[in-house]
């Protein structure tokens, strides 16, 4: 079974409330009356001007509008929002004015409508850029307790099983940090250990990677991926984490348990990994694409993690079933 319909059915658990902000878009409001008709969320909130909405429905085929329209421009909460936004900012000289402009961007609207929790995760990219996305996510949402960066995570959904077992795998970071230093690495990893245990409901195996394993080789690049590994693991003994880490480790050790047990005897992740830690955003990005193509793997995402509420972006070239996808993974990643 595809990693999302296992994850349709827990979203539907969720009575959740998510709010897409571009409305102009027809694969928008596809994916808004998808996400109601399957009952994956309790109330699709869909950001635009009438004649927005109206023109996206038609491209879309949609007769029947399932989801709620906020005209965010005209909206009531509008001023509520800038005076807020200021408040907020004011200590980096945010004035009325430019929180008057920031709030006519639909992205921080509906970023706004997540902080004071009318609606409990966004879903947007399918125009903006991630940039923008970023941007709205740190200046009104901010990171979650204990974390000082933001990142991403994309699900990886195998055909072929890993050699332990496992169909679903967590690649991170591959869209977000360019090169994290060790700290950041540990954000990345309790970020993404934290997204697992939301969509997959099981133990986060955790492999920092490298060209190295337990020492076999000797650079100064390696360094703050061994740090990495240390910190992760003191903190998981410190705080009583249910969470399994190693590292420094091959891909090799990191995913095959017969690997693991010549290369790495005794690791408490054994070849087992469901979780991999890449050094650097180079790293990431080519390891996940690699196994989207080459292996034929679905890659969801990227997911961004580490945020006090969920704000997951889009592809610019994504379809309606993609922007469906995101939200019920933002739906999950809302739920405990």
């Amino acid at each position: 079974m595809s990693i999302l319909n296992t994850l349709v059915e827990r979203a539907r658990k969720g009575a959740k409330v998510i709010v897409l902000p571009e409305g102009q878009d027809a694969r928008v409001v596809a994916a808004a009356n998808k996400a109601v008709d399957e009952k994956v969320v309790t109330k699709a909130i869909v950001l635009g001007s009438e004649a927005e909405i109206a023109e996206a429905c038609a491209k879309a085929g949609v007769t029947e509008r399932k989801f709620e329209c906020v005209d965010y421009l005209n909206s009531p909460l509008y001023n509520d929002f800038v005076a807020e936004f200021t408040e907020m900012r004011k200590a980096k000289g945010m004035t009325p004015e430019k929180a008057a402009k920031t709030m006519q961007s639909r992205i921080y609207f509906g970023a706004m409508m997540c902080r004071r929790g009318l609606a409990d995760g966004l879903v947007a990219g399918s125009i903006a850029s991630t940039a923008d996305m970023l941007r709205a996510a740190f200046h009104c949402i901010g990171t979650a307790p204990g974390m000082k960066i933001a990142s991403s995570t994309f699900v990886m959904d195998l055909k072929t099983p890993a050699p332990a077992g496992d169909d679903v795998l967590l690649f991170a970071d591959c869209g977000v940090n360019p090169n994290p230093d060790a700290n950041q690495l540990v954000d990345i990893a309790l970020a993404t250990s934290n997204t697992y245990r939301a969509l997959l409901g099981k133990t986060p195996k955790v492999a920092f990677l490298s060209f190295s394993t337990k020492g076999s080789a000797d650079h100064e690049i390696l360094n703050k991926v061994k740090e990495a590994a240390a910190m992760m693991q003191q903190k998981i003994a410190d705080e009583k984490l249910d969470i399994l880490c190693d590292g420094e480790l091959q891909a090799d050790a990191a995913l095959v348990p017969s690997v693991a047990a010549a290369k790495a005897p005794g690791s408490p992740v054994a070849g087992a990994a469901n979780v991999l830690i890449f050094p650097d955003l180079n790293a990431g990005n080519i390891g996940y694409k690699l196994v989207q193509r080459l292996a034929h793997a679905d890659a969801y995402g990227p997911v961004l993690q580490g945020l006090a509420k969920p704000l997951n972006d889009l592809s610019r070239g994504c379809n309606s079933d993609d922007i469906f996808g995101q939200i019920v993974i933002t739906v999950c990643q809302t739920m405990k």
